[in-house]
């Protein structure tokens, strides 16, 4: 029998600062262990105010490598497209190498840009921090209820009928997000409760099946607890 995921759940008022002095800790740490960052962005509203703060990090950009855990099959410059919020608000303006933002190509359709997003990510080994949010249904990047395929092979999967507009999105697979040495939720808002207290009563809703061996943090916002 699988063991549960070790969830380590830390209650926070100030979610993007705290988020921020996270993701800084483990820039720095990655740079000086290894030369490189590689960091997965979520999307969603949630992180929002994290990428703007980011923008005043003191760090070598020129070492960081920018993925995203999933996007929306829309035109690239749409406003609800997740690299376009991360770029109005942080990336555009960032001194990080345009070869090293490695936006999803999802206006090429669901099935192409899973193909192209694993060719990129083919030479990854783990990442050193993942950014993921909580749908109110449990869903996490866009991996919802009922579409999960947990043990997928595949990088970066195509997902064709998701049930928040558009249907069709690219995401990477629950593997995938799991080979990381770190994942850190970012979690807030009274919508989120009846998705925290499933999460707490160990259903096998989405974000809970994104796993590594040592387990993922939750940063919480008071409001979002059951």
């Amino acid at each position: 029998m699988d063991m549960p995921c070790v969830t380590r759940w830390h209650k926070s008022l100030q979610l993007s600062e705290d988020a921020l002095l996270r993701v800084a800790a483990r820039a720095s740490e990655a740079l000086a262990a290894r030369g490189v960052f590689h960091i997965v962005l979520s999307g969603g509203n949630t992180p929002r105010e994290l990428y703007m703060r980011l923008a005043t990090l003191e760090t070598d950009w020129s070492r960081w490598q920018i993925w995203f855990g999933d996007e929306r099959c829309l035109p690239g410059n749409h406003v609800e497209r997740n690299s376009r919020m991360a770029g109005e608000v942080w990336l555009d303006a960032s001194p990080i190498p345009r070869a090293q933002i490695h936006v999803i190509p999802a206006e090429s359709g669901a099935k192409i840009a899973a193909q192209q997003y694993a060719q990129q990510l083919a030479g990854v080994a783990e990442f050193d921090l993942v950014l993921l949010g909580l749908g109110e249904d449990g869903h996490t990047a866009s991996l919802f209820p009922g579409q999960v395929e947990q043990d997928s092979a595949q990088d970066a999967v195509p997902v064709f009928a998701a049930p928040k507009p558009p249907p069709e999105r690219v995401s990477l697979s629950v593997r995938r997000l799991s080979h990381a040495r770190e994942i850190l939720f970012l979690v807030n808002g009274r919508g989120k409760r009846v998705a925290v207290a499933d999460w707490k009563a160990g259903k096998a809703i989405p974000a809970a099946l994104v796993c590594p061996a040592q387990g993922v943090d939750v940063l919480i916002t008071p409001d979002a607890l059951p």
